[in-house]
């Protein structure tokens, strides 16, 4: 069964045999780094040592980071021991399984479909963009009326002609100059 997070990709073969648990040919105990460790045992945890017992399961984990692959080992492993129990012992204890993983936390069951999101042109990554010259001198007030702050080389912001009241009216006027 696979388990995925973000780019990181881990495969669980789930077989009967001794309850031996290994991590690309050594054992699940050499996961680093150490704080994360504990997530990858969480789905051996919930079920118990003598549902493990009796099965043992080959992981293989390629791309992401270690914490997308800590994600992705434990979701190969719960899914690889919900497969395994509805194929080779029966339905009912597989809906168990299930439930009690569901329950716990949805993503040990269901993938995060969250994917990093391309850069586009005109910026520097996926929504920045690069900054426009000409925006950068026009400028509204606070929005309460039509005034525009308009830039000039000199750095002083002065408010450029508005409408003064309603704007109904169309009187024209100077509001402030700094």
């Amino acid at each position: 069964c696979f388990g995925r997070k973000k780019t990181a990709v881990a495969v669980a073969l789930v077989k009967t045999g001794k309850g031996q648990i290994r991590l690309n040919g050594c054992p699940i105990t050499t996961v680093k780094p150490d704080i994360l460790r504990v997530k990858v045992y969480e789905p051996i945890l919930l079920l118990g040592k003598e549902k493990f017992a009796s099965v043992d399961i080959r992981l293989r984990v390629k791309g992401g980071g270690y914490t997308s692959q800590v994600y992705a080992l434990r979701q190969a492993i719960a899914k690889g021991m919900v497969a395994y129990y509805q194929k080779f012992v029966d339905e009912a204890s597989k809906k168990e399984i299930r439930d009690l993983y569901l329950a716990y936390d949805r993503s040990l069951i269901v993938a995060d479909p969250r994917r990093c999101e391309p850069k586009k042109f005109g910026g520097r990554s996926a929504r920045a963009r690069f900054q426009n010259p000409t925006d950068e001198r026009r400028r509204s007030c606070s929005g309460c009326c039509r005034c525009l702050l308009v830039s000039y080389p000199c750095m002083a912001w002065v408010w450029a002609w508005a409408y003064v009241g309603d704007g109904a009216s169309g009187t024209l006027g100077i509001t402030r100059a700094v």
